[in-house]
Protein backbone atom coordinates (compact mmCIF):
# COMPACT_ATOMS: atom_id res chain seq x y z
CA UNK A 1 0.00 0.00 0.00
CA UNK A 2 1.29 3.42 -0.99
CA UNK A 3 2.23 5.73 1.78
CA UNK A 4 1.28 9.41 -0.18
CA UNK A 5 -2.66 9.23 -1.25
CA UNK A 6 -4.53 12.00 -1.62
CA UNK A 7 -5.42 12.23 2.08
CA UNK A 8 -2.18 11.95 3.43
CA UNK A 9 -2.25 13.60 6.87
CA UNK A 10 -5.39 14.96 6.89
CA UNK A 11 -7.58 13.25 9.75
CA UNK A 12 -10.87 14.63 9.03
CA UNK A 13 -13.17 16.18 6.32
CA UNK A 14 -12.54 20.02 7.09
CA UNK A 15 -8.84 19.56 7.17
CA UNK A 16 -9.54 17.17 3.55
CA UNK A 17 -11.67 20.13 2.06
CA UNK A 18 -9.52 23.07 3.14
CA UNK A 19 -6.53 21.17 1.50
CA UNK A 20 -7.78 19.96 -1.56
CA UNK A 21 -10.27 23.01 -2.28
CA UNK A 22 -8.11 25.61 -0.88
CA UNK A 23 -4.33 24.99 -0.91
CA UNK A 24 -3.04 22.08 -2.93
CA UNK A 25 -2.65 24.73 -6.22
CA UNK A 26 -1.99 27.24 -4.49
CA UNK A 27 1.66 28.71 -6.29
CA UNK A 28 4.69 28.54 -4.01
CA UNK A 29 7.08 31.59 -3.41
CA UNK A 30 10.14 30.06 -1.72
CA UNK A 31 11.53 33.09 0.16
CA UNK A 32 14.57 31.54 2.00
CA UNK A 33 16.78 28.69 -0.19
CA UNK A 34 20.10 27.83 -1.19
CA UNK A 35 19.42 26.92 -4.77
CA UNK A 36 22.17 28.74 -7.25
CA UNK A 37 20.74 31.09 -10.05
CA UNK A 38 24.07 29.89 -12.19
CA UNK A 39 22.24 26.15 -12.10
CA UNK A 40 19.03 28.12 -13.01
CA UNK A 41 20.34 29.82 -15.65
CA UNK A 42 22.16 27.02 -17.12
CA UNK A 43 19.41 24.48 -16.74
CA UNK A 44 21.58 21.19 -17.47
CA UNK A 45 19.94 18.15 -16.49
CA UNK A 46 21.20 15.53 -13.72
CA UNK A 47 23.94 13.15 -14.33
CA UNK A 48 21.83 10.98 -11.53
CA UNK A 49 19.47 10.85 -8.83
CA UNK A 50 22.52 10.62 -6.51
CA UNK A 51 23.36 13.91 -7.74
CA UNK A 52 20.68 15.43 -6.77
CA UNK A 53 19.35 13.50 -3.55
CA UNK A 54 22.76 13.24 -1.90
CA UNK A 55 24.87 15.78 -3.69
CA UNK A 56 24.98 18.75 -1.06
CA UNK A 57 21.85 17.02 0.94
CA UNK A 58 23.58 17.22 4.65
CA UNK A 59 20.11 15.96 6.40
CA UNK A 60 20.81 12.60 4.44
CA UNK A 61 24.51 12.35 5.25
CA UNK A 62 23.49 12.73 9.21
CA UNK A 63 21.23 9.49 9.36
CA UNK A 64 23.67 7.83 6.77
CA UNK A 65 26.69 8.31 9.40
CA UNK A 66 23.84 7.49 12.07
CA UNK A 67 23.51 3.87 10.58
CA UNK A 68 27.09 3.33 10.28
CA UNK A 69 27.19 3.73 6.72
CA UNK A 70 31.60 4.51 5.99
CA UNK A 71 32.22 8.03 4.64
CA UNK A 72 33.18 6.80 1.10
CA UNK A 73 29.97 5.94 0.44
CA UNK A 74 28.58 9.32 1.63
CA UNK A 75 30.67 12.50 0.62
CA UNK A 76 33.73 9.84 -1.12
CA UNK A 77 34.36 8.53 -4.18
CA UNK A 78 31.86 5.35 -4.21
CA UNK A 79 30.18 5.72 -7.47
CA UNK A 80 26.41 7.46 -8.04
CA UNK A 81 24.83 3.92 -8.13
CA UNK A 82 27.09 2.44 -4.85
CA UNK A 83 25.84 6.36 -2.68
CA UNK A 84 22.23 5.41 -3.96
CA UNK A 85 21.91 1.92 -2.77
CA UNK A 86 23.17 3.01 0.56
CA UNK A 87 20.75 5.64 0.77
CA UNK A 88 17.61 2.74 0.23
CA UNK A 89 19.13 0.96 2.61
CA UNK A 90 18.41 3.51 5.33
CA UNK A 91 14.76 4.95 3.97
CA UNK A 92 12.71 2.09 5.71
CA UNK A 93 14.71 2.63 9.05
CA UNK A 94 13.36 6.38 9.34
CA UNK A 95 10.19 5.79 11.10
CA UNK A 96 9.37 9.53 11.95
CA UNK A 97 11.70 11.26 10.14
CA UNK A 98 10.65 14.03 7.66
CA UNK A 99 13.07 12.50 5.02
CA UNK A 100 10.95 9.72 5.06
CA UNK A 101 7.82 11.30 4.15
CA UNK A 102 10.12 13.86 1.81
CA UNK A 103 11.23 10.99 -0.07
CA UNK A 104 7.84 9.34 -0.89
CA UNK A 105 6.47 12.65 -1.68
CA UNK A 106 9.45 13.35 -4.36
CA UNK A 107 9.18 10.06 -5.77
CA UNK A 108 5.73 10.75 -6.05
CA UNK A 109 5.29 14.15 -7.35
CA UNK A 110 8.30 14.29 -10.03
CA UNK A 111 8.71 10.41 -10.74
CA UNK A 112 4.99 8.32 -10.23
CA UNK A 113 6.86 6.31 -8.34
CA UNK A 114 4.29 5.15 -5.14
CA UNK A 115 6.80 2.28 -3.92
CA UNK A 116 9.04 2.60 -1.11
CA UNK A 117 12.93 3.00 -1.27
CA UNK A 118 14.22 0.21 -0.07
CA UNK A 119 17.31 -2.59 -0.85
CA UNK A 120 14.59 -4.50 -2.81
CA UNK A 121 13.51 -1.97 -4.96
CA UNK A 122 16.22 0.20 -5.04
CA UNK A 123 17.21 -0.86 -8.50
CA UNK A 124 13.92 -0.18 -10.67
CA UNK A 125 14.06 3.13 -8.82
CA UNK A 126 17.52 4.36 -9.83
CA UNK A 127 16.75 2.79 -13.65
CA UNK A 128 13.53 4.71 -13.45
CA UNK A 129 14.54 8.14 -11.69
CA UNK A 130 17.90 8.36 -13.70
CA UNK A 131 15.94 7.46 -17.28
CA UNK A 132 13.64 10.18 -16.30
CA UNK A 133 16.50 12.92 -15.43
CA UNK A 134 17.30 12.99 -18.63
CA UNK A 135 14.60 14.30 -20.28
CA UNK A 136 13.51 18.12 -20.83
CA UNK A 137 11.19 17.97 -17.95
CA UNK A 138 13.24 17.08 -15.93
CA UNK A 139 15.88 19.93 -16.51
CA UNK A 140 15.95 22.93 -13.37
CA UNK A 141 13.62 24.95 -14.62
CA UNK A 142 11.05 22.56 -15.98
CA UNK A 143 10.91 20.97 -12.35
CA UNK A 144 10.46 24.51 -10.80
CA UNK A 145 7.53 25.59 -13.09
CA UNK A 146 5.90 22.10 -12.79
CA UNK A 147 6.50 22.39 -9.12
CA UNK A 148 3.46 25.65 -9.77
CA UNK A 149 6.62 28.11 -7.96
CA UNK A 150 5.88 31.88 -8.86
CA UNK A 151 9.23 33.38 -7.15
CA UNK A 152 12.71 31.67 -5.65
CA UNK A 153 14.84 33.93 -3.35
CA UNK A 154 18.02 32.53 -3.65
CA UNK A 155 20.80 33.82 -0.81
CA UNK A 156 23.60 35.97 -1.77
CA UNK A 157 26.60 37.57 -0.05
CA UNK A 158 27.20 41.03 -0.86
CA UNK A 159 29.91 40.83 -3.09
CA UNK A 160 28.05 38.68 -5.35
CA UNK A 161 27.69 40.11 -8.91
CA UNK A 162 24.31 38.51 -9.47
CA UNK A 163 25.31 37.71 -13.07
CA UNK A 164 22.96 34.98 -13.42
CA UNK A 165 20.13 36.51 -11.83
CA UNK A 166 21.10 39.70 -14.50
CA UNK A 167 20.74 36.93 -17.27
CA UNK A 168 18.18 35.36 -16.21
CA UNK A 169 15.64 38.53 -16.45
CA UNK A 170 16.66 38.35 -19.94
CA UNK A 171 15.35 34.90 -20.45
CA UNK A 172 12.25 33.45 -21.42
CA UNK A 173 11.74 31.67 -17.92
CA UNK A 174 8.48 32.67 -15.94
CA UNK A 175 9.67 32.43 -12.58
CA UNK A 176 11.40 35.24 -10.97
CA UNK A 177 14.67 34.39 -9.30
CA UNK A 178 15.36 37.10 -6.69
CA UNK A 179 18.61 37.54 -4.90
CA UNK A 180 18.36 37.68 -1.24
CA UNK A 181 20.96 39.78 0.82
CA UNK A 182 23.18 37.46 3.41
CA UNK A 183 26.06 39.61 4.98
CA UNK A 184 27.34 37.37 7.58
CA UNK A 185 30.52 37.44 6.52
CA UNK A 186 30.74 41.22 7.01
CA UNK A 187 29.07 40.32 10.84
CA UNK A 188 31.52 37.90 11.79
CA UNK A 189 34.27 39.94 12.68
CA UNK A 190 35.67 37.26 15.04
CA UNK A 191 36.32 34.99 11.83
CA UNK A 192 40.30 34.55 10.60
CA UNK A 193 38.73 35.28 7.26
CA UNK A 194 36.93 38.84 8.23
CA UNK A 195 40.22 40.74 6.58
CA UNK A 196 40.36 38.87 3.58
CA UNK A 197 36.53 39.55 3.46
CA UNK A 198 37.13 43.52 3.86
CA UNK A 199 39.60 43.17 0.72
CA UNK A 200 36.60 41.60 -1.09
CA UNK A 201 34.28 44.18 -0.16
CA UNK A 202 36.53 46.52 -0.99
CA UNK A 203 36.66 45.13 -4.29
CA UNK A 204 32.99 44.95 -5.31
CA UNK A 205 32.00 48.26 -3.65
CA UNK A 206 34.85 50.33 -5.21
CA UNK A 207 35.50 52.27 -1.64
CA UNK A 208 38.93 51.64 1.05
CA UNK A 209 37.50 50.16 4.36
CA UNK A 210 39.38 51.36 7.26
CA UNK A 211 36.53 52.25 9.83
CA UNK A 212 33.03 51.59 10.67
CA UNK A 213 31.58 54.38 8.90
CA UNK A 214 33.62 52.95 5.06
CA UNK A 215 32.16 49.47 6.09
CA UNK A 216 28.58 51.28 5.73
CA UNK A 217 29.22 52.33 3.09
CA UNK A 218 30.31 49.58 1.27
CA UNK A 219 27.69 48.04 2.51
CA UNK A 220 25.06 50.54 1.65
CA UNK A 221 26.51 50.35 -1.94
CA UNK A 222 26.06 46.63 -1.91
CA UNK A 223 22.45 47.30 -0.31
CA UNK A 224 21.56 49.77 -3.72
CA UNK A 225 23.07 46.84 -6.44
CA UNK A 226 20.55 44.23 -4.57
CA UNK A 227 17.91 46.49 -4.60
CA UNK A 228 18.38 47.58 -8.36
CA UNK A 229 18.51 43.79 -9.18
CA UNK A 230 15.24 42.99 -7.53
CA UNK A 231 16.04 42.62 -3.80
CA UNK A 232 13.41 42.57 -1.50
CA UNK A 233 15.22 40.42 1.69
CA UNK A 234 18.17 39.44 3.63
CA UNK A 235 18.94 37.40 5.51
CA UNK A 236 21.03 36.54 8.61
CA UNK A 237 22.66 33.75 10.68
CA UNK A 238 23.58 34.79 14.03
CA UNK A 239 24.55 32.06 17.24
CA UNK A 240 22.56 34.11 19.64
CA UNK A 241 21.31 37.74 19.44
CA UNK A 242 24.32 39.95 20.80
CA UNK A 243 24.01 43.54 22.37
CA UNK A 244 26.60 45.34 23.31
CA UNK A 245 26.92 49.51 22.72
CA UNK A 246 29.81 50.92 22.27
CA UNK A 247 30.59 54.20 20.66
CA UNK A 248 31.57 54.49 17.08
CA UNK A 249 35.19 55.08 17.68
CA UNK A 250 35.58 52.25 19.56
CA UNK A 251 34.17 49.92 16.52
CA UNK A 252 36.63 51.60 14.52
CA UNK A 253 39.11 50.41 16.80
CA UNK A 254 37.74 46.86 17.07
CA UNK A 255 37.57 46.77 12.88
CA UNK A 256 41.62 47.92 12.64
CA UNK A 257 42.34 45.46 15.33
CA UNK A 258 40.22 43.12 13.14
CA UNK A 259 41.68 44.12 9.87
CA UNK A 260 45.48 44.06 11.27
CA UNK A 261 44.63 40.09 12.32
CA UNK A 262 44.93 41.04 15.65
CA UNK A 263 42.72 38.82 18.21
CA UNK A 264 39.33 40.65 19.38
CA UNK A 265 37.14 39.72 22.49
CA UNK A 266 33.82 38.63 22.63
CA UNK A 267 33.05 42.12 23.83
CA UNK A 268 34.47 43.91 20.98
CA UNK A 269 32.73 41.23 18.79
CA UNK A 270 29.33 41.94 20.06
CA UNK A 271 29.67 45.41 20.52
CA UNK A 272 30.75 45.65 16.57
CA UNK A 273 27.75 43.22 15.74
CA UNK A 274 25.43 45.21 17.59
CA UNK A 275 26.04 48.39 15.41
CA UNK A 276 26.17 46.56 12.26
CA UNK A 277 23.14 44.92 12.87
CA UNK A 278 21.26 48.56 14.08
CA UNK A 279 22.84 50.17 10.63
CA UNK A 280 21.89 47.32 8.41
CA UNK A 281 18.26 46.99 10.04
CA UNK A 282 17.44 50.81 9.26
CA UNK A 283 18.90 50.16 5.65
CA UNK A 284 16.24 47.61 5.05
CA UNK A 285 13.49 49.66 6.20
CA UNK A 286 14.14 52.72 3.91
CA UNK A 287 13.86 49.65 1.61
CA UNK A 288 11.29 47.98 2.81
CA UNK A 289 13.14 45.00 2.67
CA UNK A 290 11.91 41.68 5.32
CA UNK A 291 15.12 41.15 7.67
CA UNK A 292 15.04 37.52 8.74
CA UNK A 293 17.50 36.40 11.18
CA UNK A 294 18.16 32.69 11.89
CA UNK A 295 19.37 31.86 15.23
CA UNK A 296 20.21 28.49 17.74
CA UNK A 297 22.79 26.72 15.57
CA UNK A 298 25.73 25.51 17.31
CA UNK A 299 28.39 24.66 13.78
CA UNK A 300 30.78 22.79 13.15
CA UNK A 301 31.07 20.82 16.12
CA UNK A 302 33.05 17.48 14.86
CA UNK A 303 36.69 19.50 14.48
CA UNK A 304 37.58 16.15 12.46
CA UNK A 305 34.86 16.30 10.90
CA UNK A 306 35.24 19.78 9.83
CA UNK A 307 38.96 19.55 9.13
CA UNK A 308 38.05 16.48 6.57
CA UNK A 309 35.10 18.11 4.94
CA UNK A 310 34.38 21.68 5.33
CA UNK A 311 31.15 23.46 6.83
CA UNK A 312 27.30 22.22 5.88
CA UNK A 313 28.47 18.94 6.28
CA UNK A 314 26.03 17.74 8.62
CA UNK A 315 28.02 18.82 11.93
CA UNK A 316 25.73 21.19 13.15
CA UNK A 317 23.12 21.04 16.42
CA UNK A 318 20.74 23.09 17.99
CA UNK A 319 22.22 25.92 20.83
CA UNK A 320 20.40 26.50 24.06
CA UNK A 321 21.89 30.16 24.14
CA UNK A 322 19.03 32.49 22.34
CA UNK A 323 20.06 36.41 24.47
CA UNK A 324 16.07 36.92 24.81
CA UNK A 325 16.56 40.70 26.54
CA UNK A 326 19.24 41.06 23.85
CA UNK A 327 16.71 40.91 21.43
CA UNK A 328 14.62 43.01 22.86
CA UNK A 329 17.25 45.76 23.32
CA UNK A 330 18.65 45.52 19.67
CA UNK A 331 14.57 45.75 18.30
CA UNK A 332 13.96 48.80 20.68
CA UNK A 333 17.49 50.31 19.12
CA UNK A 334 16.27 49.76 15.99
CA UNK A 335 13.05 51.55 16.33
CA UNK A 336 14.41 54.10 18.13
CA UNK A 337 16.55 54.80 14.87
CA UNK A 338 13.82 54.52 12.79
CA UNK A 339 14.96 51.10 11.42
CA UNK A 340 12.73 48.63 12.87
CA UNK A 341 12.13 47.04 9.38
CA UNK A 342 9.79 43.74 9.02
CA UNK A 343 11.10 40.99 10.84
CA UNK A 344 11.12 36.68 10.80
CA UNK A 345 12.78 35.41 13.58
CA UNK A 346 13.40 32.16 13.21
CA UNK A 347 15.01 29.52 16.05
CA UNK A 348 16.38 25.98 15.39
CA UNK A 349 15.21 25.21 19.23
CA UNK A 350 11.34 25.52 19.88
CA UNK A 351 12.52 26.33 23.62
CA UNK A 352 12.83 30.16 22.05
CA UNK A 353 9.89 30.47 20.41
CA UNK A 354 7.95 32.05 23.19
CA UNK A 355 10.20 34.75 23.96
CA UNK A 356 10.39 35.45 19.99
CA UNK A 357 7.25 35.44 19.63
CA UNK A 358 6.16 37.61 22.43
CA UNK A 359 9.32 40.01 22.06
CA UNK A 360 8.28 40.48 18.65
CA UNK A 361 4.37 41.21 19.33
CA UNK A 362 5.84 44.06 21.53
CA UNK A 363 6.83 45.31 18.23
CA UNK A 364 4.11 45.00 15.77
CA UNK A 365 3.03 48.47 14.13
CA UNK A 366 0.92 49.50 11.46
CA UNK A 367 2.14 49.19 8.04
CA UNK A 368 0.71 48.78 4.14
CA UNK A 369 0.47 44.87 4.28
CA UNK A 370 -2.07 44.57 7.19
CA UNK A 371 0.01 41.63 8.33
CA UNK A 372 2.48 41.35 11.56
CA UNK A 373 5.43 43.34 11.02
CA UNK A 374 7.74 40.95 13.35
CA UNK A 375 6.82 37.05 13.15
CA UNK A 376 8.34 34.04 13.92
CA UNK A 377 9.32 32.24 10.72
CA UNK A 378 8.66 28.62 9.98
CA UNK A 379 9.71 25.92 11.93
CA UNK A 380 13.29 25.01 10.50
CA UNK A 381 16.46 22.50 10.10
CA UNK A 382 15.93 20.21 12.77
CA UNK A 383 12.83 20.72 13.39
CA UNK A 384 10.77 21.32 9.68
CA UNK A 385 9.15 17.76 10.76
CA UNK A 386 5.45 17.10 11.81
CA UNK A 387 5.66 17.97 15.46
CA UNK A 388 7.80 20.21 14.98
CA UNK A 389 5.27 22.26 12.45
CA UNK A 390 2.44 21.60 14.69
CA UNK A 391 4.11 22.84 18.09
CA UNK A 392 5.47 25.65 15.62
CA UNK A 393 1.74 26.71 14.59
CA UNK A 394 0.20 26.16 17.90
CA UNK A 395 2.57 28.74 19.57
CA UNK A 396 2.39 31.08 16.45
CA UNK A 397 -1.61 31.07 17.16
CA UNK A 398 -1.66 31.40 20.69
CA UNK A 399 0.66 34.32 20.96
CA UNK A 400 -0.52 36.39 17.78
CA UNK A 401 -2.37 36.60 14.80
CA UNK A 402 -2.49 32.97 12.94
CA UNK A 403 -4.09 34.18 9.67
CA UNK A 404 -1.49 36.35 9.05
CA UNK A 405 1.73 33.81 9.23
CA UNK A 406 3.81 34.28 5.48
CA UNK A 407 4.24 30.21 5.86
CA UNK A 408 6.35 27.83 4.58
CA UNK A 409 10.13 28.36 2.88
CA UNK A 410 12.22 24.95 1.55
CA UNK A 411 15.64 26.46 3.50
CA UNK A 412 17.05 23.66 0.71
CA UNK A 413 20.12 23.25 -2.25
CA UNK A 414 17.09 20.39 -4.13
CA UNK A 415 15.66 21.32 -7.09
CA UNK A 416 13.03 18.39 -5.80
CA UNK A 417 12.58 20.06 -2.64
CA UNK A 418 9.16 21.46 -3.27
CA UNK A 419 6.94 18.88 -2.12
CA UNK A 420 7.68 20.20 1.10
CA UNK A 421 5.68 23.21 0.32
CA UNK A 422 2.89 20.30 0.34
CA UNK A 423 3.78 18.44 3.06
CA UNK A 424 3.28 21.82 5.18
CA UNK A 425 0.20 22.55 3.42
CA UNK A 426 -1.15 19.35 4.57
CA UNK A 427 -0.10 20.05 8.27
CA UNK A 428 -1.65 23.62 8.19
CA UNK A 429 -5.03 22.38 7.35
CA UNK A 430 -4.72 19.24 9.40
CA UNK A 431 -4.24 21.79 12.53
CA UNK A 432 -6.99 23.48 11.59
CA UNK A 433 -9.41 21.12 10.74
CA UNK A 434 -8.47 19.86 14.19
CA UNK A 435 -9.29 23.05 15.62
CA UNK A 436 -13.04 22.91 14.16
CA UNK A 437 -13.40 19.47 14.73
CA UNK A 438 -12.75 20.05 18.41
CA UNK A 439 -15.16 23.03 18.77
CA UNK A 440 -12.46 25.45 19.07
CA UNK A 441 -13.53 27.39 15.87
CA UNK A 442 -16.47 27.12 13.72
CA UNK A 443 -16.73 25.95 9.94
CA UNK A 444 -16.59 29.09 8.18
CA UNK A 445 -15.42 27.13 5.36
CA UNK A 446 -14.91 30.21 2.83
CA UNK A 447 -13.15 32.28 5.49
CA UNK A 448 -11.11 29.16 6.51
CA UNK A 449 -10.11 28.56 2.84
CA UNK A 450 -9.11 32.31 2.36
CA UNK A 451 -6.42 31.89 5.72
CA UNK A 452 -5.30 28.31 4.39
CA UNK A 453 -4.46 30.35 0.61
CA UNK A 454 -3.27 33.29 2.34
CA UNK A 455 -0.86 31.38 4.53
CA UNK A 456 -0.21 28.53 1.34
CA UNK A 457 1.60 31.82 -0.18
CA UNK A 458 -0.76 35.56 -0.14
CA UNK A 459 0.99 36.76 2.65
CA UNK A 460 4.64 35.95 2.02
CA UNK A 461 3.60 37.73 -1.40
CA UNK A 462 3.10 40.77 0.47
CA UNK A 463 5.44 40.63 2.95
CA UNK A 464 8.35 40.26 0.61
CA UNK A 465 6.90 41.51 -2.25
CA UNK A 466 7.30 39.46 -5.42
CA UNK A 467 7.91 41.96 -7.52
Amino acid sequence: MSLINEDFILQNEYAKTLFHKYAKDMPIFDFHCHLEAKEIYENKNFDSITQVWLGGDHYKWRVMRACGISEEYITGDKSDKEKFDKWAYVVPKLLGNPLYHWTALELNNFFGIKEELNPETADEIYKKTNKLLQTEEFKPRSLIERSNVKAVCTTNDPVDDLKYHKLLKEEDFKVIIKPAFRPDKALNIEKEDFKDYMKELEDASGLEIKSFKDIKSALEKRIDYFEENGCSASDHALKYFPYIKKGEEEIDEIIRKAINGEEITKVEEEAYKTALLTFLAKEYKKRDWAMEIHVAAIRDNSKALFKKLGPDVGNDAVNDELGAENLANLMSDFESCDGLPKMLLFSLNENDYYPLATIGGSFNRENETGLSNIQIGTSWWFADHLDGMQKQMTMFAQTGVFANFVGMLTDSRSFLSYPRHEYFRRILCNFIGEKVEKGQYPWKEEYLGQMVKDISFNNAEKYIRID
